[in-house]
């Protein structure tokens, strides 16, 4: 949630041209990530919960170009601002890796244990 509230205090010295514009996407995108792992811990199966990482590692993705767009176009006159911001990016990118391979294993070795137990009853 620290970088959706960081992304909120950056866009707000946005040009209010782009308050339906690049403002919108950026904080859309923001609320994304953490909304995502929210939606898929609540979902039934590991599988699941890893395609909404992947969603949220895609809305994480897409961020990142509306940072470089940001400071192409001057908007991000803060750099320490910018630099936190990417820093946390970096921060939830590994997160959202570690949380994709740790389910992706338990996931793996549910199946294999599931394949066992049914091999065993025949």
């Amino acid at each position: 949630m620290e970088l959706a509230r960081q992304i909120y205090r950056l866009t707000r010295a946005f040009p209010a041209a782009e308050q339906y514009g690049l403002t919108a996407q950026m904080r859309r995108c923001a609320i994304s990530v953490p909304a995502n792992i929210a939606e898929g811990a609540a979902r039934q199966s590991k599988k699941e919960f890893v395609q909404f990482l992947y969603i949220a590692k895609g809305s994480l993705s897409e961020l990142d170009t509306y940072i470089e767009l940001t400071q192409q176009l001057e908007y991000g006159r803060d750099p320490e601002a910018l630099s936190a911001i990417s820093q946390l990016m970096e921060d939830e990118d590994r997160m959202l890796s570690g949380l994709v391979r740790r389910n992706k294993r338990r996931d793996v070795e549910v199946q294999s244990s599931n394949h066992s137990m049914n091999h065993t009853h025949e």
